[in-house]
This record gives C-alpha cells, sequence and structure tokens, in this order.
C-alpha cells in the first residue's frame, strides 16, 4: 500500500488541479515490494470462504505510509490477498497528507483505489472533499464524485503559497 496517499493526494492537492472531477495523477506506486506491517486486536480466518478479518484498532504500515481503520478483512486467492476492504474511520496516513473516508477497497491485481463515505483529503491546508474516490495506480487516473445522488458536487480549498515558499496563514 505505499505510496497509496501520494498518489491520491497527487489527485488534485499537489498539483492544484482539484477543481476537475477527473485528475491525472503520478503513476505507480513508489514501493509496493516494502514489507507490509500489520497489528490489530483480532485476527479471524475462514479457510472455507478464504477470508482473515483484522479487528480492533487495525493499524497496516509500509514505508512511509500507515493505514488505520476500525476494521479491515482481506480475500485470499491462493495465499495472496485480491481484494483488502478497509471500514470504519479509515485513514491512510503518509508524508504527502492524510486521506481519510467510511470505507476503503484495494483491489490488487488491476491496482484499483476506491475510497467511499465522506472522502477528506489534506495536505497542509489545502482540502479536498467528496463521496468517492477511485484510483487506478497503473494509469494514474483518479475520479472525485461529488455524492451518492445525482447532482453532488466535490469541494475544494486551496491555499496558495506566498513568496518564500509557505502558506499563507
Amino acid at each position: 500500500m505505499r505510496g497509496i496517499l501520494a498518489v491520491l493526494l497527487a489527485a488534485g492537492l499537489l498539483t492544484g488541479t482539484g477543481l476537475a472531477q477527473q485528475m491525472t495523477i503520478t503513476k505507480g506506486m513508489s514501493n509496493p515490494n516494502a514489507p507490509i506491517d500489520l497489528s490489530a486486536d483480532n485476527m479471524a480466518a475462514d479457510q472455507n470462504t478464504g477470508m482473515v478479518v483484522y479487528t480492533g484498532n487495525v493499524i497496516v504500515h509500509q514505508g512511509e505510509v500507515k493505514l488505520r481503520a476500525d476494521k479491515m478483512r482481506a480475500k485470499l486467492v491462493g495465499n495472496n490477498p485480491s481484494q483488502i476492504y478497509a471500514d470504519g474511520r479509515v485513514v491512510i496516513d503518509a508524508p504527502s497528507g492524510i486521506a481519510t473516508g467510511e470505507s476503503g477497497v484495494y483491489e490488487v491485481d488491476p491496482r484499483l483505489i476506491t475510497l467511499t463515505g465522506n472522502v477528506v483529503l489534506t495536505k497542509d491546508k489545502n482540502v479536498l472533499r467528496g463521496h468517492k474516490l477511485v484510483v487506478n495506480l497503473i494509469t494514474g487516473q483518479a475520479t472525485l464524485d461529488g455524492s451518492k445522488g445525482k447532482g453532488g458536487r466535490v469541494q475544494a480549498l486551496f491555499t496558495p503559497k506566498n513568496d518564500n515558499g509557505s502558506q499563507n496563514p
């Protein structure tokens, strides 16, 4: 999951193109082979369904990226995850900023990330809000939808940097 937040935040916050609902972002994950460290209060596995469920203060570290959620489920095919689901106060924290939502899905093979439910992307004083964010890590394309129903809008607040490179108050 390394680089997930960098990819999400690049979808407008870093490039200033966040006002558009279709955004071009940095391609690829920075280091998808970095070790993954997962901790949780509880874990349950079901060999019949191929699901592993982690509950209670679930924290995943990979490189400089940290993912937190109340619950995570991994669908295994063979011994490898094919889909990873995160539910309940999902927070992706990285040096490039923070992304939050109510739930998220990472589809491993097509390299698609979907974050839904009150999605908020923050970097410094820049904020981007919507309902559903879909990021393709291979093509570098991201789409942020405004709300569940028709007429939903994406909201963005950008704070320009002043002449010395810091953001205005």
